[in-house]
C-alpha cells in the first residue's frame, strides 16, 4: 500500500501538494479524452513522472541548494510502508553513511549502494528506495552518505566511495560477496570507483549493478534532450551536475565519465536502463565501450520506463521485472555460475544487449 509524506515548512508542503493535485487532474482529463503521454504508461506512472519533474526543476529554480532540497523533500511517496528494515546509522570513526538489514535475511552478501540525486542531493525518497531493494533483494545494504555538490566536487565522491569500499574490506567482507551498485549519479559512483580499484590495488567486487547509471557528464546522444518530454529529469540538470562535479577544479569531462575509463579485468557488470529516460543513449554507448574492451557487461532496457522506474517496486510490473534481473543477476555473479551466460530472463519486455 502506497502513502504520500508530507513534511518540512508549510510553504513547500502547500506547494508541492498543489502541484500534486494540478497534476493528478491534468493527467486524468487528458487520459479521459485519449492523451495520455504514453499509451503504454499507467496513470500512476504518468502522475508520479510528471511531478517529480516538476519537483527536481523547482527545486533547482532555487537560490540556496539547502532550500532545493528540503523543497524536494517536502512531499514524496513510499510504495511499501513498514518494511521489515532494520535501519542504523554508522558511528564516528566509521565512514558515513548508513546500513539497511532485512530482517531475518541468511544472505552472506554485502551490496554497497551509492544513491542518485545527480550528486547534489540524498532525498527521503532514495533512502527508502534503498530500504525496499534491501527487503526485496534479501541482502543488507551499506548506503554510503558521501558528500553532495556543489558544496564539494570532485574528488570527494570518489574518495568517498573508495573509503566505504576499504570499510567494508577491513570489516572482514570478502571481495567476491561484496556487490557494488547504485542508481543515476550513484551508478556513475559505482562505476567509477571499480574502474579505479586495480591501480589502488584492491580486488574487485562479485557484480557491479548500475541502475539508470549517468555515465558522461557531457553531452552524449540525442536522448540527452529529446527526451525530455517523456523523463522526470531533464537534459539541462545533467549538465547543471556535471558543472557542480568539476566546479572550479582542472577536471575535464572525460576524466570524470565512466565511458572514458579502462574497465578491463573488471568484475562483470549489470546495467539497466529504460528507453524513454533521457540518458538511454549514453547508457549504450557504454554498454558498446565496455565490449569493445572485452569486459562482461550486460546491458537491458524496459522500452517505454523512464529514468530510475524501479522505485516503483512490486507496484509496477517492468519495476518487479527489473528487480527479478538483479536479483537473479546477483546470484549469477556470486554462486559459482560465472561460466554460464549472463542470461536472466526472456527477451519480450526489454531490449537487451549483452
Amino acid at each position: 500500500m502506497t502513502k504520500t509524506i508530507l513534511q518540512g515548512r508549510l510553504s513547500h508542503r502547500l506547494r508541492s501538494l498543489a502541484r500534486l493535485i494540478g497534476t493528478s487532474v491534468g493527467v486524468m482529463a487528458r487520459r479521459a479524452v485519449g492523451r495520455p503521454l504514453v499509451p503504454q504508461w499507467s496513470p500512476t506512472f504518468e502522475i508520479g513522472t510528471l511531478f517529480f519533474r516538476h519537483q527536481f526543476n523547482h527545486a533547482l529554480s532555487l537560490p540556496d541548494i539547502t532550500e532545493s532540497r528540503a523543497y524536494f523533500d517536502s512531499l514524496y511517496t513510499v510504495v511499501e510502508v513498514n518494511l521489515p528494515v532494520e535501519v542504523r546509522t554508522n558511528g564516528p570513526g566509521e565512514p558515513r553513511g548508513d546500513w539497511f538489514i532485512p530482517i531475518d535475511h541468511q544472505s552472506p552478501l554485502t551490496l554497497l549502494y551509492f544513491h542518485g540525486g545527480g550528486y547534489a542531493f540524498y532525498g527521503a525518497v532514495s533512502r527508502h528506495f534503498i530500504a525496499m531493494l534491501a527487503h526485496l533483494l534479501q541482502v543488507p545494504i551499506f548506503a554510503p552518505d558521501y558528500r553532495l555538490t556543489h558544496e564539494h566536487p570532485h574528488p570527494a565522491q570518489i574518495d568517498d566511495g573508495i573509503a566505504a569500499y576499504r570499510y567494508l574490506l577491513a570489516g572482514g567482507v570478502a571481495a567476491d560477496r561484496v556487490v557494488v551498485g547504485g542508481d543515476s549519479a550513484g551508478g556513475h559512483l559505482a562505476l567509477m570507483l571499480v574502474a579505479k580499484l586495480q591501480a589502488l590495488h584492491l580486488p574487485q567486487p562479485s557484480l557491479t549493478i548500475a541502475l539508470s547509471p549517468w555515465t558522461d557528464i557531457g553531452r552524449r546522444g540525442e536522448s540527452q534532450f529529446g527526451n525530455d518530454q517523456y523523463d522526470m529529469v531533464q537534459g539541462y540538470q545533467t549538465l547543471l551536475y556535471g558543472q557542480w562535479l568539476k566546479a572550479t577544479t582542472a577536471y575535464g569531462d572525460a576524466e570524470l565519465s565512466p565511458i572514458h575509463q579502462s574497465y578491463r579485468n573488471v568484475a562483470p557488470i549489470y546495467l539497466q536502463a529504460g528507453g524513454k529516460e533521457i540518458l538511454v543513449d549514453m547508457i549504450r554507448d557504454f554498454a558498446h565501450s565496455l565490449q569493445a574492451q572485452g569486459a562482461p557487461v550486460r546491458l537491458d532496457v524496459w522500452q517505454h520506463m523512464t529514468h530510475e522506474f524501479h522505485a516503483y517496486g512490486d507496484t509496477l510490473e517492468q519495476s518487479r521485472q527489473a528487480i527479478d534481473c538483479l536479483r537473479t543477476a546477483i546470484a549469477w555473479a556470486t554462486e559459482g555460475a560465472g561460466a554460464r551466460p549472463f542470461l536472466l530472463i526472456a527477451q519480450t519486455e526489454v531490449d537487451a544487449l549483452q
